[in-house]
């Protein structure tokens, strides 16, 4: 079920991951009945009552200013992507989920089937995969329209002997799931893949409770494919203008290197 109080338990698990040495505390200061900072010293650091961050924590204060936002950001050492997160969450109802604007989609479509080069996929804001190109479909097999595109990283054997940084990846991709899980607690879909994950992976059930978020991003991933080797593959995640919260995931490669070879192999032979 999608918490009641969705500012307050993020602010509890980022204060349980800090440690008093992490904010120049002593580690002696009293018997820790419970992993991370007391309460009272997140408050201390932000220069807040402790009756009030207790409020924040338990759901009773849901709208502090940003102010106090940015007081607490700086006290739970939260980097920009973060922070941002942590206001988003006191102004929830001002995001409303909107339809989704089917043309724009249907104009990615063949835009991506355009890219002979350039792996890509098309994912709504649950990361279910609304369409992919055939690049990517020769690149991971694993991602095929219709399912979930971090279930099938978490769960697909096959697509994570693929990755070489699976672990890296996989931190990443479902702190993504979270910062968009807590944009939308009442949506149906995302809470029914939470459930899904929470039963089928172990990876998931580690992380999931820490509330790392991440944004999209842009980097390297490295691939070991079965048909053409080691791949060092450029990726972009970014989101796709027109339809609200749809995003496009790209893989392509630095040009003159053995891994754009390797891509128009995969290209040619599909």
């Amino acid at each position: 079920m999608p918490s009641p109080h969705p500012l307050g338990d993020y602010l509890r698990a980022r204060r349980e991951l800090l440690q008093p040495a992490d904010v120049a505390l002593p580690e002696g200061a009293g018997i820790r009945r419970v992993p991370g900072l007391r309460r009272s010293e997140v408050a201390a650091i932000a220069g807040i009552s402790t009756e009030y961050y207790v409020k924040l924590e338990q759901g009773q204060e849901a709208h502090p200013t940003d102010q106090v936002l940015n007081s607490l950001s700086r006290a739970l050492q939260l980097d920009a992507t973060a922070n941002s997160y942590l206001h988003a969450l006191a102004h929830l109802p001002q995001k409303p989920i909107r339809p989704t604007s089917t043309p724009a989609v249907e104009r990615t479509r063949w835009l991506i089937d355009s890219w002979p080069m350039t792996a890509a996929m098309i994912l709504d804001r649950h990361f279910d995969i609304v369409a992919t190109n055939p690049l990517m479909t020769a690149l991971i097999a694993g991602y095929r329209t219709g399912r979930n595109s971090v279930a099938v990283l978490l769960l697909d054997a096959d697509v994570r002997e693929l990755h070489l940084d699976w672990n890296g990846l996989s931190m990443r991709s479902i702190a993504l799931l979270r910062s968009r899980a807590g944009m939308y607690p009442d949506d149906a879909r995302t809470q029914e893949l939470i459930k899904q994950l929470m039963r089928e992976s172990e990876r998931f059930r580690e992380l999931w409770h820490r509330y790392d978020i991440a944004g999209m991003t842009e980097g390297t991933h490295p691939i070991m494919h079965p048909a053409v080797g080691a791949l060092s593959l450029q990726y972009a995640h970014l989101p796709l203008v027109g339809a609200d919260d749809h995003s496009i995931f790209l893989y392509f490669a630095e040009p003159g290197t053995p891994t754009e070879s390797a891509l128009a192999a995969l290209a040619i032979g599909r």
